[in-house]
């Protein structure tokens, strides 16, 4: 969700859906996972759960120092978000928006695949609802796809309230610091991911 909000503030639904998108791709790969038994690994392997979620807090933290460079960088423009008008065209507007929605998408993966905890989650729930004479393969995707779903519907709800609520109500200057306060929570819960225990 603090990635989800900072893409929001900064750049407005477009990032943020693509963000979400990546979690909700990184939570289907692990449901597959946990089908295969490799998530089995993370939840049972002291090492391979501890090696993850250094990864995972080590690319919190930089989540968290690049939101906190980037709400700096932006004092003193007018606002973080492109202008429409400007000298660039239309081909150069776009390529700039999918390659920020790739980077939004990336950032949202990885901050999903590189979390143990993710793992561990849909190793213990996903087998309660798994019926044995079926595939669970395709059980456990089945049910990693309606998580996935209301997941997404609740990041893009909420990544358009937030939209909405920063248009109207926040100045450029209080989005920046928000956009900063973001980024401490990512390096928060970035060396919080790294010091959990299993």
């Amino acid at each position: 969700m603090a990635l989800v909000m900072r893409h929001a503030l900064s750049g407005g639904t477009r990032p943020a859906f693509f963000a979400s998108l990546g979690i909700a791709v990184g939570c289907l790969i692990w449901g597959a996972a946990s089908a295969l038994g490799v998530s089995v690994v993370f939840a049972q392997s002291a090492f391979a759960f501890a090696v993850l979620k250094y990864v995972g807090g080590a690319y919190l933290v930089y989540l968290g120092v690049r939101a906190l460079r980037d709400a700096i960088d932006r004092r003193g423009r007018p606002s973080g978000r492109p202008r429409e008008g400007g000298p660039e065209g239309p081909p150069l507007r776009s390529l700039r928006a999918v390659r920020s929605s790739h980077v939004c998408f990336v950032q949202g993966l990885f901050t999903n695949l590189l979390n143990p905890k993710v793992a561990v989650f849909y190793v213990t729930f996903l087998p309660q609802f798994v019926v044995p004479d079926r595939s669970i393969l395709s059980q456990s995707v089945f049910l990693a796809s309606m998580h996935v779903v209301m997941g997404l519907i609740w990041l893009t709800v909420y990544a358009r309230f937030i939209d909405r609520m920063a248009a109207i109500l926040l100045t450029d200057r209080v989005k920046r610091r928000i956009e900063a306060v973001t980024g401490a929570v990512l390096m928060a819960l970035g060396i919080r991911l790294a010091l959990a225990r299993r």
